[in-house]
């Protein structure tokens, strides 16, 4: 059994603390200023953090990282259906290129 970490990593530089009852209030422009300014907000009560307001990083999956999870099969990222979808996909489209026979024309 995972005892949960209530050690949570401190807060980005420049993050703006925000009582959850201003955040009630005022979520659409929190939203709108984490969306345009990318800024970070940590959500207080009664004075503690509780939550954090942030950007979401861009995860990003280079061809060659997709290919190793295909060849191993893992469902971290996606179902085995998906997985199995991409193989086939591969499998039609991964053949070498036949040049165009000047005779056929």
């Amino acid at each position: 059994m995972d005892i949960p970490n209530r050690n949570p990593p401190p807060p980005p530089p420049g993050a703006r603390p925000v009582s959850a009852t201003e955040v009630a209030r005022n979520f659409a422009s929190i939203v709108a200023r984490v969306r345009e300014d990318d800024a970070v907000y940590v959500v207080t009560r009664s004075g503690k953090p509780v939550a954090q307001i942030g950007p979401v990083a861009e995860r990003t999956l280079t061809g060659e990282e997709f290919a190793r999870l295909v060849r191993e099969g893992s469902t971290r990222l996606a179902g085995r259906e998906y997985l199995r979808a991409v193989e086939a996909g591969i499998a039609r489209f991964n053949h070498p290129a036949v040049p165009e026979s000047p005779w056929e024309r």
